[in-house]
C-alpha cells in the first residue's frame, strides 16, 4: 500500500507542477498580449504621423480659436490617449462572455474598436494631407459617436475600458470643437 500512496503523491506533484506551468505560460501570454494591444494604437499613430510630418507646423499657422493648445501638446496626448485605448481594448478581448449573446456583443465591442481606431488614424490624413476640414469634422462626430457606442457597451462588465476611454472620448470633444472652429477660421 505504501508504494501506491508514493506513487499517488508523484503524480500529484506533477499534476501540480504542470499546472503552475500552464498557469506561468497562460500570464505571459496575457502579458504579451496587454504590451501588444496597448502598443498598437501608439505604433499606428507614429506611423500615421509619418504621412503627416509638417502638420505640427501647418497646424501652428492655421487662424486658431480660443482655447487652442499649442502644438506640441497634440502628440503628448495622443500618446497618453492611445496608450489608454490600447489599455481598455485589451480588457475587451480578455473578457470571458457567459453565453452566445455576450460572446456576440464582445466580437462586435472588438469590431467597433478597430473601426474607430482606423476612423481615429485616418481624421489626421483627411484634416491635414487633404484639407478637408469639414468633412474631417464629420469623419471626427462619427468617430465620437462610435467611442460613446463603445463605451455604452462597455458599460456592463467592463467598466474598466469605458473609464479607460474617458479620457479619449473628451479629448475628441475638444478635437471637435477644434476642428470645427478651425474649418470656420480658416
Amino acid at each position: 500500500m505504501a508504494g501506491k500512496s508514493s506513487s499517488t503523491k508523484t503524480k500529484n506533484t506533477k499534476s501540480k507542477v504542470a499546472k503552475k506551468g500552464e498557469n506561468h505560460l497562460k500570464v505571459w501570454q496575457k502579458v504579451l498580449l496587454c504590451i501588444f494591444l496597448t502598443l498598437l494604437p501608439v505604433i499606428g499613430g507614429s506611423i500615421i504621423t509619418l504621412f503627416t510630418i509638417d502638420a505640427q507646423e501647418a497646424f501652428g499657422a492655421l487662424k486658431q480659436p480660443p482655447l487652442a493648445p499649442p502644438a506640441w501638446l497634440f502628440p503628448v496626448a495622443w500618446t497618453i490617449l492611445y496608450l489608454l485605448m490600447g489599455l481598455a481594448s485589451y480588457f475587451i478581448v480578455i473578457w470571458k462572455p457567459k453565453d452566445a449573446a455576450e460572446k456576440k456583443l464582445k466580437i462586435a465591442e472588438i469590431v467597433l474598436y478597430f473601426v474607430q481606431l482606423a476612423f481615429n488614424f485616418a481624421w489626421i490624413l483627411i484634416f491635414f494631407n487633404l484639407d478637408a476640414k469639414y468633412f474631417a469634422f464629420g469623419w471626427l462626430i462619427a468617430m465620437w459617436l462610435m467611442i460613446l457606442a463603445l463605451m455604452i457597451m462597455c458599460y456592463r462588465g467592463r467598466k474598466m475600458s469605458m473609464w479607460l476611454l474617458l479620457p479619449y472620448i473628451l479629448w475628441c470633444t475638444f478635437a471637435a470643437y477644434l476642428n470645427i472652429s478651425i474649418a470656420i477660421l480658416n
